[in-house]
């Protein structure tokens, strides 16, 4: 029993938190004594690392040499900083023995003995931590009152371990249950600890403060400079006059954030209800920069380099719209690619257009590429409606118009496209950036688009529909293979497609399928899985499509990872994308006109293409480097392709 029999976990907590993150550092004595650490394994794993990170002796060896008694003095100071570690792990009747040269700490000739060493001469520190029996959680007693079933929220039972952090999240869970339940000012202290050595358990006592049950107050904000006041107002699902919810009022923090106007938002909370017992709030916030610019680039072997800037205004006229423009250079070389091209974009965008989580995008493109399959010049425009039905679904419908030229084996084409595109989007990966690196759960897509083509293609004024499906599936392995979340993730994806109402050739060379390149098989050039032209071996495109990616990612430290992966696909004339493994490439001629007959000679090979990587990891996402080759070489296969980019490849 300590002295006071009793001991507060606020205090263990607290002083681990100091104890891992390190100690203001001993000022460099005039003659800093070197020395070597040994620490001595408990045979826990967990118990061993947090030893290590805590001790100062360790932590502070090379970067902050201290003077023989300086040396003592950060050696005692251990002893105490490893007996908090030990209890915070629930052994409270563990040692934590620190021997200099093989002498105690109070050994009186121990100061002589160090000043008595040789110039250059390690000092020979020990470190010796022997657990004891760990303790268990005994009584779980509350003072104070609760309403019924609330002390259920510790989430603590009598006979487990008595981890020190596990205790404080207890007191964590039950103050944030009762804040829930409209007790906004709430208290749970940190529990108050007693040892029973003889039963080895700790008793715990939780000081609970209720408060008064209270509802939602006038809400207020602070901070807005350009954007109104109504379209804040508009995004909050909070009023006044409802019950206060502490859950409620966070999730309507995080909708502020999401119209990304603002950098941060903070909630404050008055000291006391007013005299309807209700509890005013009010949001700070700061308005993130107006204008921002932002550069990208990217590389493959195959489509060459691009770079290009984006300019963008997230807060035009006060309501949160977002202008956004960007030109971008592309084909900046590459094995796929004839001449450089260029993609340009404006899209606006209006947030929360009629309802909420809603927006209405209108957009303008010009594309220029010239590409082994085709050289295209396009410009389009375009209207997109999105909603998002829950936190996993959105659907998005839209009008949009393109006119184009194809040149293609020689032949030029005129094509104007309208077109009515209709997405449904799930994805439950719980991520606020597609760039942030997916751990579990799943993203899909269907994509219909049904098109008119007017003009002077090879069948004039056709009606066809493209329709696109895919679905990737994240499996975290970390728990099955005894690691942290995250480390270690198999990621695979699905993809297949399929166009309605029109042949090979009656669809504009951009409309068609393609596979190979970073996006769906890699391995192989971009677009030349599929059909070729016999006499140039020329990407044709086809009218269905399917690919499988299978990946498995290993995180390395904290800003690396490795990948292996395998990805297979194929592209076909017919109208079946499921049936396409005698389609990883064929030869034939392109009819130049709308009568001209053609043949083809089909190989009977799969398209499959493997490859490794490597990630470095950034705060906007992971920087992805892939080397694949094929499994299958064809005549004009390069032996292997490089691609570089930002985020995962799916």
């Amino acid at each position: 029993m300590t002295p006071a029999g009793e001991r507060s976990l606020r205090g263990v907590g607290a002083l681990l938190a100091c104890a891992i993150l390190g100690g203001v550092p001993h000022a460099r004595a005039a003659d800093p004594q070197p020395y070597r650490v040994q620490l001595v394994s408990t045979g826990l794993s967990d118990l061993d690392s947090t030893v290590k990170a805590t001790s100062q002796l360790q932590a502070l060896r090379t970067s902050a040499p201290v003077n023989p008694f300086g040396l003592i003095a950060r050696a005692r100071g251990d002893v105490d900083r490893l007996m908090t570690v030990l209890q915070s792990f629930g052994y409270y009747a563990g040692s934590v023995v620190v021997t200099i040269n093989g002498l105690g700490l109070d050994a009186p000739d121990l100061g002589n003995t160090l000043r008595a060493l040789p110039k250059g001469t390690d000092a020979h520190i020990k470190i010796a931590v022997t657990p004891g029996p760990l303790f268990r959680l005994g009584r779980i007693d509350v003072e104070g009152a609760l309403p019924a079933g609330m002390q259920d929220q510790l989430g603590l039972s009598s006979g487990a371990p008595a981890v020190a952090s596990d205790v404080l999240d207890g007191g964590t869970r039950l103050q944030t249950a009762l804040q829930d339940r409209g007790y906004a000012f709430a208290k749970v202290a940190a529990p108050v600890a007693y040892e029973d050595p003889q039963k080895q358990v700790l008793n715990l006592t939780f000081q609970v403060t209720t408060g008064p049950l209270v509802r939602v107050g006038e809400i207020r904000f602070e901070g807005l400079r350009r954007v109104h006041e109504s379209v804040v107002r508009r995004r909050l699902l909070l009023h006044v006059g409802d019950p206060y919810d502490a859950a409620k009022v966070e999730k309507a923090r995080e909708d502020l954030l999401g119209l990304g106007v603002f950098s941060t938002v903070s909630i404050e909370l008055a000291s006391a209800p007013d005299n309807l017992g209700r509890v005013p709030i009010t949001f700070r916030m700061t308005e993130r920069a107006r204008h921002t610019v932002a550069l990208t680039g990217g590389y493959s072997s195959d489509l060459g380099g691009s770079g290009g800037v984006t300019w963008g205004n997230h807060n035009v006229f006060g309501n949160a719209e977002e202008l956004d423009l960007t030109a971008t250079m592309i084909n900046l070389g590459g094995t796929a690619t004839t001449g450089v091209g260029y993609d340009t974009t404006a899209k606006y965008i209006l947030p929360d257009f009629g309802a909420r989580d809603q927006s209405l995008q209108f957009a303008l493109s010009g594309l220029k590429q010239d590409l082994q399959a085709y050289d295209q010049t396009a410009a389009s425009a375009g209207v997109t409606l999105s909603r998002k039905l829950s936190s996993v679904w959105t659907v998005n419908a839209g009008i949009s118009g393109e006119h184009e030229t194809d040149i293609q084996e020689g032949a030029t084409f005129y094509y104007t496209l309208v077109s009515l595109p209709f997405s449904i989007l799930y994805d439950s990966t719980d991520l606020s950036s597609p760039l942030t690196d997916p751990t579990h759960g799943t993203r899909g897509a269907l994509n219909l688009t049904p098109t008119r083509s007017l003009g002077e293609g090879i069948q004039p004024n056709a009606t066809f529909t493209i329709t696109q499906a895919n679905l990737a599936h994240y499996f975290d392995l970390s728990e099955l293979l005894g690691k942290a979340p995250g480390r270690t993730v198999f990621a695979m994806r699905a993809m297949a497609g399929v166009a309605l109402g029109a042949g090979e050739f009656s669809l504009p060379p951009d409309q068609r399928f393609y596979a190979g390149g970073s996006g769906t098989v890699r391995g192989y050039r971009y677009q030349a899985v599929g059909p070729q032209f016999v006499n140039d071996y020329n990407p044709v495109g086809g009218t269905s499509m399917n690919a499988v990616n299978l990946e498995l990612r290993q995180r390395i430290g904290e800003s690396f990872g490795a990948v292996l992966f395998a990805d297979g696909g194929g592209v076909g004339e017919g109208l079946n994308p499921f049936t396409l493994t005698r389609h990883c490439y064929s030869t034939q001629t392109v009819p130049p006109t709308p009568t001209a007959a053609s043949t083809e000679k089909h190989s009977d090979s799969s398209c499959v293409g493997i490859g490794t990587g490597i990630r470095y990891y950034t705060p906007i996402g992971a920087i992805r480097l892939d080397f694949a080759m094929p499994t299958v070489r064809r005549e004009d296969d390069d032996r292997f392709e490089v691609y570089v980019g930002l985020g995962q490849a799916f």
